[in-house]
């Protein structure tokens, strides 16, 4: 486990342009190549869990419907894996050191459990009842039952990389172990936002909800690349700089993802328009713009810290008064702060791919990788 990112960071220099000869695939093509050396393990794996639990991971992971019956629809009978960003992070990080993509197999697979059961848990902490257009476990099998699955998950994540057949086994599940920590630390921060007024002394600052971010979302991310190279035998400084650039890129995810709560296109991601704001939930978009000290920001902090609705307590039911909060925050630059956020850090992710020895191909797949994450439809 690395120190935390200090924050915030000085502005840093994009690496030396990779050259003609070791132009990367395309980003898609690298996560498709990687998903299918890592999910038949993962599909091995889920299976040797007890039927029931197992389901439940199954309809998480959309290979299944409620009942067991193969979703309709998806490549394999619905075994899809995601995107397999996690998954695609690990094989990178072991052809990175040098080593082939299958060493970090178990890496991956663990990482990717490790994944799931945060979704599981995160969903009934928030609420959520959907999940990528579909019912979340919790919604679909009861609120019991989906804790379970995000323990059986957990314990199957663990099982996994203590299985492995490399001599860094060991080390590896330290660097697992010491991510977990660090995504419950961000994940307490984050519920205990919650309860923090909008403006005065106590109030949520942008530094420390990028604090949060990089436990919460970036802690994993860093971790599924530094386990490919730790699992390959890579040198500290290489597991160091891979950690270190997976949780810049998972501050950075996080800020987009942060936009997109508030004006995502709800066919691309599911949810409503301005959904984030209508649950009063600190975003950074919102604290960016309650910070910028001017009469946009100060309206905005009176319209969010107004008496809630009795029968809607912590949401704004009032769609003009949703629809102009996010125009407030727009107009107090919290849009523009946020995207240059997200910049900032995929340039420090790149600053540290550039600043070890990596092999050229792989690091070449990893830097085209990194827009990919985080240049999402808006």
């Amino acid at each position: 486990m690395t120190a935390p990112l200090t924050a915030p960071a000085p502005p840093l220099p994009h690496p030396t342009t990779t050259p003609p000869a070791l132009a990367p695939a395309s980003a898609s093509h690298t996560l498709a190549r990687c998903r299918s050396l890592v999910l038949p393990a993962l599909t091995a794996a889920v299976e040797r869990l007890h039927p029931y639990p197992g389901e439940m991971a199954a309809f998480s992971f959309g290979w299944c419907e409620v009942g067991g019956t193969p979703a309709a629809g998806r490549p394999g009978g619905g075994k899809s894996g995601g995107k397999g960003v996690r998954q695609a992070l690990a094989v990178l990080g072991a052809e990175a050191a040098g080593a082939p993509g299958a060493t970090a197999v178990a890496g991956a697979v663990a990482v990717e459990l490790v994944h799931a059961f945060s979704l599981l848990h995160d969903d009934i902490m928030d609420g959520d009842e959907t999940r990528r257009r579909r019912a979340s476990v919790w919604k679909a099998y009861g609120t019991g039952p989906a804790v379970l699955a995000g323990d059986a998950l957990f314990a199957l994540a663990v099982q996994t990389l203590a299985e492995s057949q490399s001599p860094h086994g060991g080390a590896a599940i330290r660097q697992l172990s010491g991510a977990l920590g660090d995504l419950v630390r961000g994940q307490a921060e984050d519920l205990l936002f919650e309860s923090r007024p909008w403006t005065g002394p106590d109030a949520v600052r942008t530094a420390e909800y990028r604090a949060m971010a990089e436990g919460k979302t970036g802690a994993l991310l860093g971790c599924a690349a530094a386990l490919g190279a730790q699992l390959a035998g890579a040198p500290e400084p290489v597991v160091t700089a891979l950690d270190r650039a997976g949780r810049h890129v998972g501050v950075a995810f996080q800020a987009v993802d942060d936009l997109l709560g508030i004006w995502g296109d709800p066919r691309v991601t599911g949810k409503p328009v301005h959904g984030d704001l209508r649950r009063r939930k600190k975003t950074l978009p919102v604290l960016a713009a309650l910070a910028a000290d001017g009469p946009a920001a100060r309206e905005l902090a009176a319209l969010l810290s107004a008496s809630p609705d009795a029968d809607a307590p912590d949401t704004i039911p009032d769609d003009a008064a949703v629809h102009r909060a996010a125009e407030l925050v727009e107009e107090a630059c919290g849009r523009a702060a946020t995207l240059a956020e997200a910049h900032h850090h995929l340039d420090a992710a790149r600053a540290q791919l550039a600043s070890v020895p990596l092999a050229p191909t792989a690091a070449a797949e990893l830097l085209a990788l990194l827009p990919f994450l985080v240049d999402r439809a808006l």
